[in-house]
C-alpha cells in the first residue's frame, strides 16, 4: 500500500511537469469563448477531459498493441519513409493542429490594426465548440503522461486517482494562468511562440513515432529538456526586450522635454 501512495505521488508531479504545455493551450483557447463564459469553459473542459483520459488509460491497457501496430506504411526510397501508427498520427495530427492555431492567431495580431478588435475576434467561437477544442487537445496531451504512468505502474485505481488529482490540479492552475494572461497582455504573444514550439514537439514527437525518414533523416522527437530550455530562452528574451523598451521610451520621453524646454527658451 505505502508503495502505491509514493507511486501515485510522483504520478501527480509527473503529470503537474507534463502538462505546462497542456494548459497554456487551455488558457489560451479559452479566451475565445464569451467572457463570461471563460471560466466555466475551462472547468467542463477538463472535467470532461478527465473523464476521457480514464477511459482512454482503460483503452490503452486493454489495446495497447493496437495502438502500436503499423496501420500505414510507405517507401520511397531516398525521399520519404513512414510505417504509423494510430499513436503517431495523433500525436502528429494534434501537433499541426496546434501549431496552425498559434500562426493564425499570431497573423490576426499583426493584421490588426486596432487591439480591441483583436480582442473581439477571439470570442468568436461557440462554448461547445471551445469545450470541444479543450476536451480534444488535452486527450491528445494525455498519451505521454498516461504512457509514462503504465511505465510505473500497472495498478489501476493508481493511474486513475493520479488523473483526477492532476486534473482538479490543472483547473485551479488554469484560472489563475488565464488572469494573468487577462491582465498582462504583452504576454500573449509570447503564449502564442511557446504554444507554437509546443506544436513543433508533438510534430517531431509523431515522426519518430511513425519512424518518419526525410531525404535520409530520420525525425528525432524534441526532449522535455530541449524545450523547457527553449521556453526559458524565449521568456527571456521577453522580459530583456520588454526592459530595454521602457528604457527607450524613457529616454525618447526626456529627450522631448528636453527638445521642448530647448524651443521654449
Amino acid at each position: 500500500m505505502l508503495e502505491n501512495i509514493f507511486t501515485l505521488l510522483m504520478l501527480v508531479l509527473l503529470q503537474a511537469v507534463l502538462g505546462f504545455d497542456n494548459l497554456l493551450y487551455i488558457s489560451l483557447e479559452s479566451k475565445r469563448a464569451p467572457e463570461e463564459k471563460q471560466a466555466y469553459v475551462r472547468k467542463v473542459g477538463i472535467l470532461l477531459a478527465i473523464v476521457l483520459r480514464i477511459i482512454l488509460l482503460f483503452v490503452l491497457i486493454e489495446l495497447i498493441d493496437y495502438f502500436q501496430d503499423p496501420v500505414l506504411q510507405f517507401a520511397f526510397e531516398g525521399v520519404a519513409e513512414g510505417r504509423f501508427t494510430i499513436h503517431s498520427f495523433i500525436v502528429l495530427g494534434g501537433g499541426i493542429f496546434i501549431i496552425y492555431t498559434a500562426m493564425k492567431e499570431i497573423w490576426h495580431m499583426i493584421g490588426t490594426k486596432e487591439v480591441d478588435h483583436a480582442v473581439e475576434g477571439e470570442r468568436k467561437s461557440s462554448v461547445a465548440k471551445v469545450i470541444s477544442m479543450i476536451v480534444v487537445m488535452n486527450v491528445v496531451f494525455s498519451f505521454d503522461s498516461i504512457l509514462s504512468a503504465m511505465a510505473l505502474t500497472n495498478v489501476f485505481w493508481v493511474m486513475a486517482t493520479a488523473i483526477v488529482i492532476g486534473g482538479l490540479l490543472m483547473i485551479w492552475l488554469a484560472d489563475r494562468v488565464s488572469g494573468f494572461l487577462a491582465k498582462n497582455r504583452m504576454y500573449e504573444v509570447l503564449g502564442l511562440f511557446i504554444l507554437f514550439i509546443v506544436g513543433v514537439m508533438l510534430v517531431t514527437e509523431g515522426g519518430e513515432l511513425a519512424h518518419l525518414t526525410l531525404f535520409g533523416n530520420h525525425i528525432e522527437h524534441m526532449s522535455k529538456t530541449t524545450f523547457y530550455f527553449v521556453i526559458a530562452i524565449l521568456v527571456i528574451t521577453d522580459i530583456v526586450q520588454g526592459r530595454y523598451q521602457k528604457k527607450l521610451l524613457a529616454e525618447q520621453k526626456r529627450n522631448n522635454i528636453d527638445e521642448s524646454g530647448d524651443s521654449h527658451s
